[in-house]
């Protein structure tokens, strides 16, 4: 029995004081706990305190620099103040002064009006005695005095109004004959034409630069033919594939160009070959000219003139003068002729033909040395052509006196076609000196910054400074400087001047 009370009592024992001894330690380590707890607490009370001086310097620190900045801005609000005041006190100053000033000119003022009161009763008196006086001596009454400056009045007023409508009539009869003049030249310009520049020389172009040696052919037979057959003088030098052709007559170097075109093309040139092409081309340009004549003729309702006659018109169609086709140009005239008969009552048929073959001796080629007229004078009266049509071609130079009406109207409408602007090409250092001599019309005035000639000189644009010239001045400007161009230039037409001002101004958005 005691050994098994020994086995139960000996372990329960030794778990008891096992657990008190665990009991034991867990109340020292809460014990170690609080005491670090309340060491940790007294550190942050500590570091606390420490924090909260140190926020309470700072916070007394800033309300010290913001005192001192208030204090130093209420030191320079007060000396703005003082220095305003001084301001006020300097302006109350002047204008005490002012106000001095102005109540002495008011005392002048009134007794400048109480003098001019006095002045005005005693002139008064004085135009009453005046009147009085003047009815006695002159022995008009008042009334009467009037009614009779009144009728000279009236009469200076109507010699005056006379003289006015004298000016106006002249003015208006000045004007009708400057728009009769701008009708003529919009009329002239309406019928404008193409401008061809004058050449003696034709280039034919080449599939490449073997072809060269073919056409000059073996020791030079082929070109030697070329040159023969049609007069020109064909140049073959280092133009890449290319060749010139010159001539002086058009018709012959037309001939010679077709020809050279259709022989390279077809790749056989021989002299053979050559004279063929050449006779069949010739015969092509010959039927052409005629065509082209007949065509003319035609158009222009002209009757019974003679083949060759239509075919002299014709050549003309491959000749320039100036730039100026001369078959288009005979046909303008024509037309031009036509008109003016039909206004005059002449007659329109002669007038025609005369106009469509004044120039008809440009295009023959002789050895003579007679000129144009001359030679068609002789061609219209081989072919039978009327009296007053020969007249017409040999005095629409002024070689020979007209006479008869249409011949002159042939030298009208000729040099109405000629003349007109746009006819006849004008070379280029002309054509640029116009225009410098336009831009430097307008730069002579004062006020112009840039003058610009434009649309062939036809028009003069300007630019003036805003700050010289102002608006009304700019019309003043714009008139002078037309008729400075009216006075010192010679032009065809009109020219239109403009002026632009321009004010601009420029600010940037930042």
């Amino acid at each position: 029995m005691a050994p098994l009370v020994g086995y139960i009592v000996l372990p329960l024992a030794g778990l008891i004081l096992g657990w008190m001894i665990r009991w034991l330690y867990a109340r020292f380590r809460l014990s170690s706990a609080e005491r670090e707890a309340e060491r940790v607490l007294q550190d942050a009370i500590k570091e606390a305190e420490a924090k909260k001086k140190e926020i309470l310097v700072e916070a007394k620190d800033q309300i010290i620099r913001e005192r001192n900045q208030q204090e130093r801005e209420l030191r320079d609000r007060r000396m703005e103040l003082q220095k305003y005041e001084r301001r006020v006190l300097l302006k109350e100053e002047n204008l005490d002064a002012k106000l001095a000033s102005i109540e002495r000119i008011e005392a002048d003022l009134k007794n400048r009006e109480n003098n001019i009161a006095e002045k005005e009763a005693y002139l008064e008196g004085q135009e009453e005695r005046y009147a009085a006086e003047l009815e006695r001596v002159s022995g008009f009454t008042a009334e009467e005095a009037k009614k009779l400056i009144i009728q000279n009045m009236e009469q200076e007023a109507r010699r005056d109004a006379q003289a006015l409508i004298n000016k106006i009539d002249q003015e208006a009869q000045l004007s009708a004959e400057k728009k009769a003049k701008d009708i003529l030249i919009t009329t002239i310009q309406r019928i404008a034409t193409e401008s061809t520049a004058e050449s003696t020389i034709s280039s034919v172009s080449l599939p490449s630069d073997e072809m060269k040696g073919r056409i000059i052919g073996r020791e030079g037979r082929n070109i030697r033919t070329l040159e023969t057959l049609t007069g020109v003088d064909i140049i073959i030098d280092d133009t890449p594939e290319a060749v010139v052709i010159s001539c002086f007559d058009p018709i012959q170097r037309e001939i010679a160009k077709i020809s050279l075109e259709r022989l390279i093309a077809d790749g056989r040139i021989h002299p053979a070959r050559i004279e063929e092409m050449i006779q069949k081309v010739t015969r092509e340009i010959n039927q052409k000219l005629y065509d082209e004549g007949e065509k003319v003729v035609f158009d222009l309702g002209l009757h019974n003139m003679a083949p060759e006659l239509i075919r002299a018109v014709g050549r003309l169609y491959y000749r320039t003068s100036y730039g100026q086709n001369v078959l288009m140009h005979s046909k303008e005239v024509a037309v031009i002729a036509g008109l003016l008969a039909a206004e005059l009552g002449l007659n329109r048929e002669i007038a025609k033909r005369g106009a469509l073959l004044h120039d008809i001796g440009k295009g023959i080629v002789t050895d003579s040395d007679k000129n144009h007229a001359e030679i068609g004078t002789e061609i219209a009266k081989k072919f039978g052509e009327d009296a007053r049509v020969i007249n017409a071609i040999a005095s629409h130079h002024s070689d020979v006196e007209p006479n008869c009406p249409e011949s002159v109207i042939v030298q009208i409408a000729d040099a109405i076609s000629a003349a007109r602007p746009g006819a006849r090409r004008e070379t280029l250092d002309n054509y640029i000196k116009r225009l410098e001599d336009l831009e430097a019309v307008a730069e002579s005035f004062s006020g112009v910054e840039k003058a610009f000639a434009i649309q062939a000189g036809r028009e003069l644009r300007i630019i003036v400074s805003n700050e010289q010239v102002s608006d009304d001045q700019a019309k003043e400007l714009c008139k002078n400087i037309a008729k400075k161009i009216e006075s010192d230039l010679r032009y065809p037409g009109r020219i239109k001047v403009t002026i632009i001002r321009e004010t601009r101004i420029v600010e940037y958005a930042r």
